[in-house]
């Protein structure tokens, strides 16, 4: 089991960058992928992007692709996702997740075993 924190989310005007940072404890060396989803009111917790916690490789959903970039320090044990040109649809609760196996391009948030707290974007119009 590993515990994940997450931090850097904020409010933010649209247009805007934000960072978010997930920092990794406990069993990292089971850690095989990494991923960040999000949750609006009222609605599914939704893939947003994930990494290969071994050889860096990256896959992100549609809203995400060209506008976010998730990336990892395996030395500091530490998650991040850079999102910018945030539009107002970007406002959730941020988490980011990790996993033991499967493969890279997995967007269920069952698949996923270990969660953080979340925190919270909100971008204004």
């Amino acid at each position: 089991q590993v515990q994940l924190v997450e931090s850097g989310g904020g409010l933010v005007q649209a247009g805007g960058s934000l960072r978010l940072s997930c920092t990794i404890s406990g069993r990292t060396f089971s850690v095989y992928y990494m991923g960040w989803f999000r949750q609006a009111p009222g609605k599914e917790r939704e893939f947003v992007a994930s990494i290969s916690w071994i050889s860096g490789s990256r896959y992100y959903s549609d809203s995400a692709k060209g506008r976010f970039a998730i990336s990892r320090d395996n030395a500091k044990d530490t998650l991040y996702l850079q999102m910018n040109s945030l539009k107002p649809e970007d406002t959730a609760v941020y988490y980011c997740a990790a996993r033991r196996g499967g493969n890279l391009y997995t967007t269920s948030h069952e698949a996923y075993g270990d969660w953080g707290q979340g925190t919270q974007v909100t971008v204004s119009s």
